[in-house]
C-alpha cells in the first residue's frame, strides 16, 4: 500500500533528501501560487523554473506543474537549494560505520542537520553524500556550536531500537567544559531546574516549577579563576548545560546566548564554545554488547 508519509518519489540529490510540505485545506487557486506565497525565499519565477524541470513531484511521484490545482492534504516534495551559502572550513571525522550505526565526531561550527542558512554546510548532508546513505538520520543532535559525538542510524528498519536507548534514557553521554571557578561552589554537584522556552533567540531558561532537567557536574582540572568540568546530563532538554552552567555563575568559554546574547560576526570561528560531547556508551539492543565511543577532539587549554 502506498505510504504517504514515507514516498521514495525524488531520489537523494548531493546530499540532499527532498523537503515536503503539506497543500492546506480550503485554499484555491495553483500549487505555484501557495508555494510562492508560503515559501518566498524560492521566487515565483524560480518556482516555475523548477516545476518545468520536474523537480516539484506529489507523494504518488506524478509532477507537479505550473498549471496544477490546490488539492488539500496533499503532500509534495522539492529539492531545497541555498544560494552562495557559506562555507565551514572544519571537517568531521567517522569513528564508526556498520549497517546499522553510524557514529562521527563533529567540529564546533557544524551544524547537524540543515536549517535557516545551512544546507549543504551541516553534518547530515556531508556524510550522506560522502556515502551514499539516503535514509541516513540523527538519533540524536548536538548544538551547531558543540563539538563531538553524534550517533546516526544508517536504516529505518532498526532505527527504532536505537532511538529507544535515548527516549528510556538507557545511554550515557558525558560532555566536558571550560568555564570559570567558584571556589564558594561545593563539587561534585547535581544541577535541576524546570527548563522552558523562553520565546527569545532560540534561548531556554529556568522556571519555578517542578524539575524536568537534571546534569551531574564534576570537577576534572582547576588552574586560577578557570576549571575543566565533566557535565553528565540526565534529561535532555535544549541548551540544559550551557544554562544549567550559566545559572551557577559558571558561563561556558566562548558561550553567545548564555547568560547574554553576543553573536559573533558571520564567517568568525575565532571563539569556539568550549563544550564538547565526549563520551556515549550503552548496549546495543540488536546484539547486546556493550558500545563505548570516545571523541578524539579536545578543548582549549584553561586560560591563564
Amino acid at each position: 500500500m502506498h505510504n504517504p508519509h514515507d514516498p521514495k518519489v525524488l531520489p537523494l540529490r548531493d546530499g540532499v533528501s527532498p523537503s515536503c510540505i503539506v497543500l492546506p485545506h480550503q485554499v484555491e487557486g495553483l500549487v505555484l501560487d501557495f508555494l510562492a506565497r508560503r515559501l518566498p525565499v524560492v521566487a515565483r519565477a524560480d518556482w516555475r523554473a523548477r516545476m518545468e524541470a520536474g523537480d516539484v513531484v506529489d507523494e504518488h511521484a506524478q509532477r507537479v506543474l505550473p498549471d496544477r490545482a490546490m488539492a488539500g492534504g496533499l503532500r509534495v516534495y522539492y529539492y531545497r537549494t541555498l544560494e552562495n551559502e557559506a562555507p565551514i572550513p572544519f571537517q568531521a571525522s567517522v569513528l564508526l560505520r556498520d549497517a546499522h550505526l553510524l557514529v562521527a565526531d563533529k567540529p564546533h561550527f557544524l551544524p547537524v542537520v540543515p536549517a535557516g542558512r545551512y544546507l549543504q554546510q551541516s553534518l547530515l548532508v556531508r556524510l550522506k553524500r560522502e556515502f551514499d546513505l539516503p535514509d541516513l538520520s540523527p538519533i540524536h543532535r548536538i548544538d551547531r556550536e558543540t563539538a563531538g559525538l553524534v550517533l546516526f542510524s544508517v536504516q529505518r528498519a532498526t532505527r527504532g531500537l536505537y532511538q529507544g536507548l535515548f527516549r528510556e534514557r538507557a545511554i550515557e553521554k558525558t560532555y566536558e567544559a571550560v568555564a570559570p571557578w567558584r571556589a564558594q561552589l561545593a563539587f561534585p554537584r547535581e544541577h535541576a531546574s524546570r527548563m522552558e522556552e523562553s520565546g527569545h533567540f532560540f534561548r531556554m531558561h529556568q522556571v519555578p516549577g517542578e524539575p524536568n532537567s537534571f546534569t551531574r557536574i564534576e570537577v576534572l582540572e582547576q588552574a586560577g579563576d578557570w576549571a575543566r568540568y565533566r557535565l553528565t546530563p540526565v534529561s535532555g532538554k535544549r541548551h540544559q548545560l550551557r544554562v544549567h552552567m550559566a545559572a551557577l555563575g559558571l558561563p561556558l568559554v566562548g558561550d553567545t546566548l548564555y547568560p547574554e546574547v553576543n553573536d559573533a560576526p558571520e564567517g568568525d570561528f575565532s571563539r569556539p564554545l568550549q563544550l564538547l560531547a565526549r563520551s556515549l556508551a550503552f548496549v546495543d539492543p540488536l546484539t547486546g554488547e556493550h558500545r563505548r565511543f570516545e571523541s578524539q577532539r579536545s578543548l582549549a587549554d584553561l586560560p591563564s
